[in-house]
């Protein structure tokens, strides 16, 4: 009796899982035809992913005298296109293992941040102002740091948990500002 509870429980689940997914808005086919998001003064970077429009924001944080918050330089939310465009926190559990970053201050570099995805800790980066005073996230794209502009995670979400497929990478470099590109599997 209570195995066929069970079973019952599970068939009903995955019927309304797979009604959801067909009534789920279709991603672009292509990442050139996912919104850009509006950039400001504050922005940093930004992560897509092939799974939905959904965008997530990384700024910086900057206090009264336009210094980095030392408590937390970086300000990180979604874009919300999928229910048209709102701006929204992440939730704990996103902020604390998917999306999340966690920094610290540069030792020997004031109002500069060392920081990883708590997602993807195998590549650090560098939050800062530059010589411009304009906040940048350094980031290694083709093994240099470079100014980190957009991230697109192409994501197989066919199986229980979703795994990444690949990661690619868009920036600046920081010496003749050329964009740069590097696409990697992690």
């Amino acid at each position: 009796m209570h195995i066929s509870r069970l079973t019952i429980f599970f068939s009903i689940l995955l019927t309304f899982n797979s009604l959801a997914q067909k009534n789920k808005p279709q991603p672009p086919a292509s990442v050139e035809q996912f919104p850009v998001p509006p950039m400001s003064s504050v922005s940093l970077f930004y992560i897509q992913r092939s799974s939905n429009v959904n965008t997530i924001i990384y700024d910086a944080n900057l206090s009264v005298d336009k210094k980095l918050d030392p408590k937390n330089p970086v300000h990180t939310y979604w874009l919300r296109y999928t229910e048209g465009g709102k701006k929204q926190e992440l939730s704990g559990i996103q902020r604390s293992l998917a999306y999340g970053l966690h920094t610290k201050a540069t030792p020997n570099e004031p109002g500069s941040y060392d920081g990883y995805f708590f997602a993807y800790r195998k590549r650090k980066f560098v939050v800062k102002l530059n010589a411009k005073g304009e906040p940048v996230a350094l980031f290694p794209i083709n093994g240099k740091m470079q100014i980190l502009k957009k991230v697109f995670v192409k994501v197989d979400e066919s199986g229980m948990m979703p795994s990444v497929i690949s990661v690619e990478l868009w920036g600046r470099d920081t010496v003749t500002d050329k964009e740069v590109y590097e696409k990697f599997k992690p």
